[in-house]
C-alpha cells in the first residue's frame, strides 16, 4: 500500500475540534496552546475557555533594601508545584503599587500617586489622567513638595490628604478587545471621580455619592456604600451615570465577643467591611474578623439587597451555596462550573502567613481557615503583598 505523502499535522486539526479543546484548557495551557502555530492562534480567537480559576498575584519586596521587585509572581491553584514569573516590567512597575485588578489587567499607582492600567502578560499600558495640580471634577487638587495633596472645593474649603490616602476604594473595568475602560475612585473622603477613554480630566460624580467606604463595579453598574451610611447603585451604561437605586443603610459591626477588654486573646474585631455582588445580582455585606494576637480570621456575610429590594433586616447568610467569593474583586462565581474552585469558600488576599509559608482559604460551612498551599521560598528575605484575580483569555 502506498504511504500517504501528505499526512495530516497538528496544524490541520478541524476548527470545531480545536474549539472543543481550547474551551477545556486552563489559562496557562490556553496561552501556550495558542502559540503552537498560526492556525491554532486563529482558532483561539474564536474560543473562550470555560475553566476560569482565580490566581494569586504576589508582589515581592526585598526586605534588605526595601525595594519592590520589577517582576510579579503568579500562583495557579491548578499547578500547585509551579510558580509563574513575569519578565522584568521595569523601574516604574517596581516603584508602583497595585490597587485593583480586572481580568488580567492591573490598576497601578506610581511613586507620584498617579494611576495607570497595565497588563503584565502582554505589557500593554494605558495612562490615566494625572491627579496632581489639576481640576478633579469640581475640586481643585494641588500636590505639595512632600507629595501630599491639598483639595479646594468651590466654597474654598481646604483639606489635606497624605499621598497614599488620596486614592480610596479604586475599581475599574476594561474590554479586552476594544480596550474601552472606566476607572473610578474616591478622592479621600471628599468625592468620587471617574474617567473613561479619551478623558483628559477626572469627572466628579455629582452629590449622588459624596464618599465611599467600598465600591464594586460589575455589569456597567457601580455599587457603593459610604461613611454616611448611604448605599447607592449607579448605572454607567449610558453617556453619564444614572442613579438606579439609593437608600440609607446601617453598617452593622459585630461587637467584641469579650466586652471586658479588646486585649483578651479570645476576642474578635471587625478588620474591614466589604461589598460583594453575587452571580444573581444580590448584594452582600461582608465583615472580615480578626482574633487578637493571632492570624486567625473569620467572616460574617449578610444579605441586604436582593432583586431590587433593600432588606430592612440584614439576613446572616448560612451558606454561599455553589458559589465561591473572591473578596478582592467584590464578586462571587459559580464554583461547580470550574474544576479546582472550592464552593462555599471565601478567597481573600490577606490569607497568607509568611511565617509559616502557608496560604489559606475560609470554608464558610465549617467556619474554619483551611490550608490551600505551602510556598517554597525564603520568607526571611522577601516581604510579599498579594491579590486574587481572575485571569482573562486575551486574544492579543
Amino acid at each position: 500500500m502506498e504511504k500517504n505523502q501528505n499526512p495530516n499535522t497538528w496544524s490541520d486539526l478541524p476548527l470545531d475540534l480545536l474549539n472543543l479543546v481550547f474551551r477545556r484548557l486552563s489559562f496557562a495551557n490556553f496561552r501556550q496552546a495558542k502559540s503552537v502555530c498560526s492556525s491554532w492562534y486563529s482558532a483561539s480567537k474564536q474560543s473562550v475557555p470555560k475553566n476560569q480559576i482565580p490566581w494569586l498575584m504576589l508582589f515581592p519586596k526585598d526586605k534588605n533594601n526595601n525595594k519592590n521587585s520589577s517582576c510579579t509572581i503568579f500562583f495557579n491553584p491548578e499547578d500547585k508545584d509551579q510558580l509563574y514569573q513575569t519578565q522584568d516590567l521595569g523601574v516604574e512597575f517596581a516603584k508602583s503599587v497595585c490597587l485593583a485588578t480586572y481580568g488580567s489587567w492591573l490598576l497601578m499607582q506610581d511613586s507620584k500617586y498617579n494611576l495607570y492600567i497595565l497588563n503584565p502578560f502582554t505589557y500593554e499600558k494605558i495612562g490615566l489622567p494625572a491627579i496632581e495640580s489639576q481640576q478633579v471634577g469640581m475640586v481643585k487638587v494641588d500636590q505639595t513638595i512632600d507629595d501630599d495633596f491639598l483639595t479646594f472645593d468651590d466654597h474654598n474649603h481646604v483639606k489635606l490628604f497624605k499621598g497614599n490616602n488620596t486614592v480610596r476604594t479604586p475599581v475599574f473595568w476594561i474590554d479586552e478587545k476594544t480596550k474601552e475602560y472606566i476607572a473610578l475612585w474616591g478622592l479621600g473622603y471628599w468625592c468620587v471621580v471617574y474617567a473613561k477613554n479619551g478623558d483628559k480630566l477626572w469627572n466628579q460624580i455629582p452629590e449622588i455619592i459624596l464618599d465611599s467606604l467600598d465600591m464594586v463595579y460589575k455589569d456597567h453598574k457601580l455599587y457603593s456604600f459610604s461613611y454616611r451610611n448611604l448605599f447607592t447603585i449607579l448605572d454607567f451604561s449610558g453617556e453619564i451615570p444614572r442613579k438606579a437605586f439609593q437608600c440609607f443603610m446601617h453598617v452593622y459591626r459585630s461587637e467584641w465577643l469579650s466586652p471586658r477588654s479588646r486585649q483578651l486573646s479570645n476576642s474578635w474585631c471587625v478588620a474591614e467591611t466589604k461589598l460583594v455582588v453575587t452571580v444573581t445580582g444580590d448584594v452582600l455585606l461582608v465583615e472580615r474578623m480578626l482574633r487578637h494576637w493571632s492570624r486567625i480570621q473569620s467572616f460574617n456575610v449578610y444579605k441586604f439587597y436582593s432583586s431590587g429590594t433593600f432588606l430592612d433586616k440584614y439576613e446572616l447568610a448560612d451558606s454561599l451555596g455553589d458559589e465561591a467569593m473572591l473578596l478582592d474583586l467584590g464578586i462571587t462565581v459559580l464554583a461547580n462550573e470550574v474544576e479546582g474552585l472550592h464552593r462555599n469558600t471565601i478567597y481573600f488576599s490577606d490569607s497568607h502567613d509568611m511565617t509559616t509559608k502557608d496560604l489559606f482559604l475560609f470554608n464558610y460551612e465549617t467556619r474554619e481557615m483551611e490550608p490551600l498551599h505551602k510556598f517554597d521560598f525564603d520568607c526571611s528575605l522577601l516581604e510579599l503583598s498579594a491579590r486574587w484575580f481572575l485571569p482573562s483569555f486575551s486574544h492579543t
